[in-house]
């Protein structure tokens, strides 16, 4: 025992291994971080830019800087915004939420006087949040919560299953989900923050739960309310403490010794609540200076989603960005919660409230495919569960192998071929070798996997990382060419 305490043994060095390695990956992909904003992200950025340089909520920069189709369906041939994106407060829309801006703030702050800075010096870089020093320090920050929220799912994992399969799915659902997309290519969404924020709150759950004090009952508000600040979804991993709550209030009705009695949990309940409303007043508050209501999200009422016909089978299985059509190895990461539940049902239950509870929320929601979704984006979320859930697969199938070498080998080879598959794909999607949006014609994607991707990955990539705004540019023009081609209702 006195070994694994100590920080030279080699139970100290294989705890710190795995780390380094996700970091070496990390310092690798670096390059492939890519600082622009586009699309959803043109809402998210909007709250950090038009706060930070015009101290405003006025967004009418924001929609003339952005790309061409966001462009082009709100401003007028004089480069006006259209009255019909003006709300009742006559601010421009943007239902998109405020917490990226948040998480943001700290990167872009010091952007802001790196610039102010630089031009004091003479330098002719714009102060305006559009030049590249803004987006550089936008797309950091984007990475760098992105890659904590695989930290924090790597850790989770530690605790129910073996190092070596912890860190196995923590790199494939890194580089075989949709996260790697919103990670580098699409920084300005809010989906890797999503992902870190809730294995935040996860992992912070999961220390705290067999004694919870006042302080860190707050603490986890904190992050509850950040969660929700950060993409409204999020109040489903909330759903971890239902199962944590009957079982207190069972215990305290029955007046058990060990048990909190029933005032306690009431008023840490109460406080918990409390604060994450409180955590919340910059997403009302927002909300009510662009809509003129607190609780205006500017999103299709939740009283018109399909609650009574969810799509539930279509957002697995669709060739329009279904979840496990498009990132397969989501199907194994789910089957594992399961798996898991079985095997640890304090924690399992738990995460499956949360995995069934998002599943049936986005299964209902009318816009379900995510438009030009990669994949089913809104489940990234979940990063951390899915990250625990394939780690307990991974090492209960290495279980059957009897011989280990053999398993030891196979199952990371399998797991290549996962992480192969969608890294084409995301190629594929990207470059618009398929189109970005509706369903995809299967056949074309193999098709192209076997013979498109191998010939013009290489180029592309060079193009990417050489010439990048070239190629950014030759892909709007793609994707706007497409669009004419097969238009969608917004």
């Amino acid at each position: 025992m006195e070994r694994l305490n100590d920080a030279n043994s080699p139970a100290a060095t294989s705890r710190r291994f795995p780390p380094l390695i996700l970091l070496i990956l990390f310092s690798v992909s670096l390059p492939l971080m890519n600082p622009w904003v586009r699309g959803d992200g043109v809402g998210y950025y909007a709250f950090a830019r038009a706060l930070l340089i015009q101290r405003n909520l006025d967004f009418t920069a924001d929609y003339q800087h952005a790309n061409q189709g966001f462009r082009d369906a709100r401003l007028d041939s004089a480069g006006t915004p259209k009255q019909l994106f003006r709300t009742r407060t006559g601010h421009l829309d943007n239902h998109f939420s405020v917490g990226p801006a948040m998480l943001w703030a700290p990167f872009l702050i010091c952007a802001h006087i790196g610039v102010l800075f630089a031009r004091a010096l003479g330098a002719q870089t714009l102060a305006d949040g559009f030049s590249l020093p803004y987006l550089l320090a936008m797309a950091l920050g984007t990475l760098l919560y992105g890659f904590l929220a695989l930290l924090l799912s790597y850790r989770v994992a530690c605790r129910f299953a073996a190092e070596r399969w912890a860190l196995l799915a923590t790199i494939a659902i890194w580089w075989a989900s949709s996260l790697p997309v919103y990670m580098y290519f699409n920084p300005s969404w809010s989906h890797a923050h999503s992902a870190f924020v809730v294995a935040l709150f996860f992992w912070y759950w999961l220390r705290t739960r067999d004694s919870r004090t006042a302080g860190q009952w707050i603490t986890l508000a904190l992050i509850a309310g950040l969660a929700l600040n950060v993409y409204y979804p999020n109040a489903l991993a909330l759903a971890v403490l239902v199962p944590e709550a009957i079982a207190g209030y069972s215990a305290a009705f029955k007046k058990s010794s060990s048990a909190s009695t029933l005032p306690q949990l009431l008023v840490r309940h109460f406080l918990f609540c409390l604060v994450t409303l409180l955590v919340l007043l910059p997403t009302f508050l927002t909300k009510y200076v662009v809509y003129g209501g607190l609780f205006e999200t500017g999103y299709i009422p939740v009283s018109q989603w399909s609650w009574s016909s969810p799509w539930f089978l279509a957002l697995l299985f669709s060739a329009n960005h279904g979840l496990f059509s498009w990132t397969p190895i989501l199907l194994f990461a789910a089957l594992g919660l399961f798996l898991f539940a079985r095997k640890h049902p304090s924690v399992g239950l738990s995460a499956l409230c949360v995995l069934l509870g998002f599943y049936y929320f986005m299964a209902s929601y009318p816009d379900w495919p995510g438009i030009s979704s990669y994949g089913n984006r809104f489940f990234v979320s979940l990063t951390v569960f899915f990250v625990l859930g394939l780690a307990t697969v991974l090492e209960a199938a290495a279980a059957y192998f009897r011989n280990r070498v053999v398993g030891t080998a196979a199952i990371p080879a399998i797991v290549c071929i996962f992480v192969l598959w969608n890294l084409g794909l995301i190629f594929q999607w990207g470059s618009h070798l398929i189109p970005a949006r509706g369903p995809v014609s299967w056949r074309r994607v193999a098709r192209n996997q076997i013979y498109a991707v191998p010939l013009q990955l290489s180029s592309e990539l060079r193009s990417y990382l050489f010439r990048r705004k070239e190629t950014l540019h030759q892909i709007e023009e793609r994707d706007l060419e497409q669009q004419r081609k097969a238009p969608v209702s917004p």
